[in-house]
């Protein structure tokens, strides 16, 4: 059973979260500023922590960061509507993913499910190559899925996991088109509803990295009313 530790000032979003966490299995502690869950993982860490980023006495910025120091576990933000630059700013100090608020439950459920999967084949001396964890390089892109690691023309880029799994889905086959509903299929678990309009923002977001990156990137190619695909450069 897998120790999630929520940290909010919400009590609310602590009360909903950690019952539906319960119900799909897991062990919950819930701490209501950075300070209180700092002390706590002092002592013993979780195997995961959801943080929200504004909270008082101690923020998840500053959180984030002093586990960063002492621990690599999965950490998923919590983070308001206008949020991007903390986003940011959040995945380049070590947060795995972010959540937006007002989020679904089951949505949370399915990444805290990834990043535990993920961590738990990291842990794995023996991981058998398959599709899904065999480094991919594809003209500039290198991508290691076991280590979550992105590399355009040499410069490391941070993904959620989210965008991490559209960008391998669509860098497999290059030339090959991808509906949006089979990036849904990719990126979500059958149960989680999300609609045309969510892929498209995941794709703008990864673009918009990878040109931080390189001003020209031009590899994922739309295909109006189709979807997209990947031309290696």
């Amino acid at each position: 059973m897998s120790k999630i530790a929520l940290v909010d000032d919400d009590r609310n979003i602590l009360t909903s979260v950690s019952m539906t966490l319960e119900a799909e299995g897991f062990e919950v502690e819930t701490y209501n500023d950075g300070q209180q869950a700092f002390d706590a993982f002092s002592k013993k860490l979780p195997d995961m922590a959801v943080l929200d980023i504004k909270m008082p006495r101690m923020d998840g910025m500053d959180l984030l960061q002093r586990l960063r120091q002492k621990t690599s576990m999965p950490v998923i933000f919590l983070t308001s509507k206008d949020d991007e630059i903390d986003e940011v700013l959040g995945l380049r100090m070590g947060a795995d993913d972010y959540v937006k608020k007002p989020f679904s439950q089951r949505l949370l459920v399915e990444r805290i499910r990834a990043l535990l999967r993920r961590q738990e084949a990291l842990g794995t001396d023996a991981v058998g190559e398959t599709e899904d964890t065999k480094v991919i390089e594809r003209g500039h892109l290198r991508m290691d899925p076991l280590r979550h690691a992105v590399a355009w023309k040499g410069q490391d880029v941070s993904l959620t996991v989210t965008e991490f799994l559209l960008l391998q889905a669509l860098a497999q086959r290059p030339g090959f088109v991808k509906s949006r509903d089979q990036l849904m299929d990719v990126a979500y678990d059958d149960q989680v509803y999300v609609d045309d309009r969510t892929i498209d923002s995941h794709i703008k977001r990864l673009r918009k990295k990878l040109r931080m990156v390189d001003p020209e990137f031009s590899a994922i190619e739309t295909l109006y009313g189709i979807g997209y695909r990947y031309n290696e450069e």
